[in-house]
């Protein structure tokens, strides 16, 4: 019996697919171009470059602090709910970072309420709906699509705001943005799925015990650790890549086109790792995935700097950038079932933000005291290796409970 079959009318996979695509294209394709408002914005404003990237941290935290709470919603109250929610969030925070005329204001609405936001609107909630409306022998395959989708945002969005900046300046531009998000709200009403019915004989499993089963299981313990590295490595180069660009005198445009092939070659790469995670054990997936994301790093910076070799590394990166999003996300399914996934999947993710922060602020911080971000560059190389490693113990197998649990 599939997780659809618990519902009277469960959604198509087509209409899962589509809509969930099409929201992931948006929120992850937006927060994608970020990085393109860092100088504009502290040239203007007089800021530091760590008051840009702090609050892009805080937005990174906070994304990862509300995860768990806007999947423990979705999980009991529907997606569609908190989409919603999260579409507002997104275009008042958006508005509100044009606005903003003090890092503490900056921080407030492109921080904790763009945070909150991309909490709600992201792949913790979508890959719920997925995984109660998609049959467990294509799950990985559907999450990998949704991924793919994220990351076409990513291509497609980079150039548009690059475009809108040019155009209109920053301040519109994140006005522009703010009202385009507002399209998930549309979106929303295609993941809207009838209530759960009761199973006889199944007991349901309440949050706080999944909680407290997931966080005393060694692999999820080991999930989490891989994925803050992965947090840590994309989110400092998001970020701070551009800057590291124009520091070394490439031109803007050169960036541009970085994030913008990092974004279109992970189209590639997420898509191959849902595929792949259909036939091949994921762990020894993830594995590969960080120690090649190492060995990249370490060929971009031992090979001398030109725009040629910025692109061979925004596509080799972008091959590896969200593909470990379908099968970690695919393994917290198949451990723990889909009952409580869209929350462990957001506690998941909360490891993976918390590395985010650090990449984003320690990007920063370190630059404004050293002048450079080699020491970063080394943090990011020694953390693949080290994910590499702690990925490969973990266990796919269902979890053995004493008693049937509603999956």
């Amino acid at each position: 019996m599939t997780p659809a079959a618990t519902r009277a009318h469960a959604l198509s996979m087509t209409q899962v697919l589509i809509c969930s695509a099409a929201i992931v294209t948006l929120s992850m394709g937006i927060r994608h171009g970020f990085g393109l408002f860092l100088q504009p914005v502290t040239m203007e404003r007089g800021w530091t470059r760590e008051t840009f990237a702090f609050a892009l941290a805080v937005q990174n935290l906070m994304w990862g602090l509300a995860g768990p709470f806007a999947g423990m919603l979705a999980d009991r109250y529907g997606a569609f709910r908190v989409l919603l929610a999260g579409a507002a969030l997104y275009a008042v925070g958006l508005v509100g970072m044009a606005l903003a005329t003090s890092g503490l204001a900056f921080t407030g609405t492109g921080g904790l309420l763009l945070g909150m936001a991309q909490a709600g609107t992201t792949y913790a909630i979508v890959y719920g709906v997925i995984g109660r409306n998609v049959a467990p022998e294509k799950r990985s395959w559907a999450m990998g699509i949704t991924a793919a989708a994220g990351s076409f945002g990513q291509f497609l969005m980079v150039p548009v705001e690059s475009s809108l900046i040019g155009f209109f300046g920053w301040q519109q531009a994140l006005i522009l943005l703010g009202c385009a998000s507002l399209a998930i709200v549309p979106l929303a009403f295609g993941l809207r799925e009838p209530k759960l019915a009761a199973t006889p004989g199944v007991v349901h499993q309440s949050i706080g015990e999944a909680v407290r089963e997931a966080f005393g299981y060694r692999s999820f313990q080991l999930l989490m650790a891989g994925y803050f590295v992965c947090g840590f490595q994309v989110v400092f180069i998001g970020v701070h890549m551009p800057s590291y660009l124009k520091d070394h005198g490439m031109s803007p445009q050169v960036a541009t086109v970085a994030l913008a092939l990092i974004g279109l070659f992970n189209v590639f790469g997420t898509y191959l790792a849902g595929v792949l995670g259909q036939r091949l054990a994921k762990r020894h997936i993830l594995a590969a995935i960080y120690l090649l994301r190492s060995v990249v790093i370490v060929a971009f910076l031992a090979l001398p700097l030109s725009p040629a070799s910025v692109y061979v590394f925004a596509s080799a990166m972008g091959f590896l950038w969200l593909s470990t999003v379908p099968p970690t996300n695919a393994l917290v399914a198949q451990i723990f079932g889909v009952r409580h996934f869209s929350m462990l999947g957001g506690f998941v993710f909360l490891s993976h933000q918390v590395g985010s922060f650090l990449g984003a602020w320690l990007g920063g911080r370190l630059y404004d005291l050293s002048g450079n971000y080699d020491v970063v560059w080394g943090i990011c190389i020694a953390l693949g290796v080290f994910a590499a490693l702690i990925n490969l113990p973990v266990r796919e197998t269902a979890i053995v409970r004493a008693r049937p649990v509603a999956a």
